[in-house]
């Protein structure tokens, strides 16, 4: 099954404005905010949701923001074999889910090793991809 060149990422984070980066396992260690593909006939929002759950385990512990934001980047070569027809552009739509504190999180062993609370700053230098460095720092603006 290949990925729809389309997915979302999003910002978890409390209103002390500490934010959730996840340190990804494969295809090699790199820190993230929540991030996946959109399924077939699935809607952004439904997606931001599933991939909050599936990576976090938190359901309806905070609120949901659409940021109606959307940024194209090139798929990292080291994926493009999951893309039908090797897709070299990808589509990510940016959510902010704002939380009272820090819940427990239940990370999907299969694509995390761990996790961080962190000041946005912080978190800006630590994450690997500049789509998810640029959204810190619209979240940064915002608080």
């Amino acid at each position: 099954m290949y990925r729809r060149p389309e997915s979302v990422l999003v910002l978890v984070y409390t209103k002390e404005a500490e934010v959730l980066i996840l340190k990804r396992s494969n295809p090699f260690p790199c820190w993230q905010s929540v991030t996946g593909s959109l399924e077939d006939n699935e809607s952004q929002e439904v997606a931001a949701y599933r991939e909050l759950k599936e990576e976090t385990g938190l359901i309806d512990e905070g609120v949901m923001t659409c940021n109606n934001i959307s940024r194209t980047y090139a798929v990292d070569s080291r994926w493009r074999h999951k893309y039908k027809d090797r897709n070299e552009t990808n589509i990510e739509y940016e959510f902010f889910y704002l939380l009272d504190n820090r819940p427990e999180i239940k990370l999907n062993s299969l694509e995390h090793t761990e996790y961080r609370w962190l000041p946005i700053d912080a978190a800006v230098k630590k994450v690997w991809s500049w789509t998810n460095k640029k959204a810190l720092e619209s979240l940064a603006t915002k608080l």
